[in-house]
């Protein structure tokens, strides 16, 4: 199993759980045994309780996991069955799960002097230099980014969020999402500068100057960059296996190489309900495909198919979001005021997705509407 990710604790749950009695071998590029992610932008910062395992070595030595942290993966041969460690010992199998995640974007330039986001370490320096500074630029305003946003809001320091499109989350949710969390943010004191591709970060006097694509600059103390996140595939470019996006998969969460399965953010995998290859970067997802993934790989031929739920805070705001927005031809804003916002999205006259911001009472309808390809409705 190579991953130390959520999607591979719930892996080795389900293999024990089905009462796999072989050997486990859990390879992992951090130190850390496996953690939740999401507190990374919000209550990691806000210096509560930094993420704890998300099960104690206890529970590892139980279940008869053999332990390889700190040592990524750097290569697979699938012909010969062993998957290759950074210090260059090769670990044979009978079956795989990659459950590697996924890794920050970079900039295109000044990456060394921006703080990314994605393991605990990261949110534990960035956490200390939280406390000695006053303003931070955040690239990019996507669900991180703004998290990241209102959480330094929070703490009482300024902020300010650079998104290249003309308000956040415009291309995930569409305009009329993104100006709501638009007037959100700023009603809260932060400044969006958006319509603007950040192009480049400097070191200037002590602080950081942004460049933009117009010329103009935004300067702060602290610089973090949340522009998306891409597979973790490249200790797989020499393996043979399908990659474009991600670990390619059929609907059971099988990869183009035998006695293969991915789950979690590295996946992508046909989805029969909304019948186009999709990968989810979700906990949910994580959680669901680790399991189903063990089954596979222990004769399941069962497809992956369930709607996609999300969730994201910001502001005291409880933004809820199930299935699909991409590719939709209709949305439609089905409930809105100051507090609350329901957005239906539909494709082709069915509904495949649906965002509940304060309004968790209709998920269950909307869920509902989406495994029937029912028309949009309130």
């Amino acid at each position: 199993m190579v991953g130390g990710s959520l999607a591979a604790v719930h892996a080795i749950e389900a293999l024990r759980g089905e009462a796999f009695t072989g050997e486990i071998v859990l390879v992992g590029a951090e130190r850390h045994l496996p953690y939740d992610r999401p507190p990374l932008s919000k209550e990691a910062l806000r210096g509560e309780p930094m993420p704890s395992p998300l099960r104690d070595p206890a529970w590892y030595a139980e279940a008869g996991v053999r332990l390889e942290l700190g040592t990524p993966a750097r290569a697979l041969d699938t012909e010969a069955r062993v998957v290759i460690l950074e210090d260059d010992r090769a670990l044979s199998y009978d079956g795989l799960i990659i459950a590697t995640g996924a890794a920050p974007r970079r900039l295109s330039a000044g990456n060394e002097h921006v703080h990314f986001l994605r393991t605990l370490d990261d949110a534990a320096v960035l956490r200390e230099r939280l406390g000695s500074v006053e303003h931070v630029a955040v690239i990019g305003g996507g669900f991180i980014g703004l998290e990241v946003a209102a959480t330094v809001t929070e703490l009482g320091l300024r902020s300010t969020v650079i998104e290249v499109a003309p308000v956040p989350l415009a291309r995930d949710l569409g305009d009329d999402v993104g100006s709501w969390l638009a007037d959100l943010h700023r009603t809260h004191g932060v400044e969006l500068v958006t319509g603007r591709l950040a192009v480049e970060v400097e070191p200037v006097a002590g602080r950081y100057r942004v460049w933009l694509g117009d010329g103009t600059a935004v300067v702060a103390d602290v610089v973090v960059a949340a522009v998306g996140a891409r597979p973790e595939v490249d200790w797989l470019r020499s393996s043979g296996l399908g990659i474009a996006d991600g670990v390619l998969c059929d609907r059971t969460l099988r990869a183009s190489a035998p006695d293969i399965v991915a789950a979690g953010d590295v996946t992508r995998w046909y989805h029969p309900l909304f019948d186009e290859s999709i990968r989810v970067e979700h906990w949910k997802n994580a959680v669901d495909q680790g399991r189903h993934a063990a089954s596979v790989l222990l004769g399941s031929d069962e497809p992956f198919s369930p709607v996609p739920y999300f969730w994201s805070d910001q502001f005291g705001a409880s933004l809820r979001f199930v299935g699909r927005a991409h590719a939709a031809d209709d949305v439609q804003i089905l409930d809105r005021d100051a507090n609350r916002l329901v957005v239906g999205y539909a494709r082709q006259g069915a509904q495949i997705g649906a965002l509940c911001v304060n309004a968790a009472r209709e998920l269950t309808h909307h869920r509902s509407a989406i495994l029937s390809r029912a028309p949009l409705s309130a």
